[in-house]
């Protein structure tokens, strides 16, 4: 067993920041994500005799927040009622059969999306990719940060959730097309207009 460098005093004003910002990214609500840093720092402090030290101690705490933000998510899926998913997935399928010619083509040209490495670091880029997020519905959005985000596994989401495979992978098909459509109109019409 490693000693921890810092004191659990320090955890909060050390990576408190850093935390509170993974946590909203991927919960998308400032109490939860306030929920989500309490109860990952209460975790690490009962937890920090098995701290091994094989990582630095953010890198530790931010390793014990993703699974508590796992744990929101497999609540939430147990707890909220959800809309109508035969009408959202309609609905959806409508606006996707929506942006392809009879001959399965693309009725537009798919722009040219630059250097994916150096978008994805631009704080616009994610600011616009949260907002497009936030209008997929809840549902899709949820399963995109599980197996795109915090990169779980299609067996677990599908136990955890109580969905098939195949309905995983069609959600999963439907907040791609979502999420691009959105990138689309928002993002590269900014990055033209730039």
């Amino acid at each position: 067993m490693a000693e921890l460098d810092e004191t659990p005093e320090q955890w909060l004003s050390l990576h408190g920041s850093a935390l509170y910002s993974y946590a909203m990214t991927r919960l998308r609500d400032s109490h939860k994500a306030e929920e989500a840093v309490q109860e990952t720092l209460v975790a690490a402090l009962t937890a920090q005799a098995r701290y091994a030290g094989g990582a630095s101690v953010r890198t530790w705490l931010i390793g014990i927040l993703k699974h508590k933000i796992l744990d929101q998510f497999r609540r939430e899926a147990r707890e909220t009622p959800l809309e109508d998913p035969e009408e959202v997935l309609e609905d959806m399928d409508h606006q996707i059969a929506a942006q392809f010619k009879p001959n399965g083509h693309w009725l537009n040209r798919l722009a040219d999306w630059g250097n994916p490495e150096s978008t994805l670091e631009a704080s616009q880029f994610r600011e616009v990719l949260q907002r497009c997020m936030d209008g997929l519905p809840d549902r899709l959005a949820r399963l995109f940060l599980l197996r795109e985000v915090l990169e779980e596994d299609t067996d677990t989401i599908c136990q955890e959730l109580d969905i098939t495979p195949t309905n995983l992978w069609t959600m999963l098909y439907r907040a791609r097309m979502g999420l691009r459509k959105c990138l689309e109109r928002d993002w590269l019409a900014m990055a033209r207009s730039a």
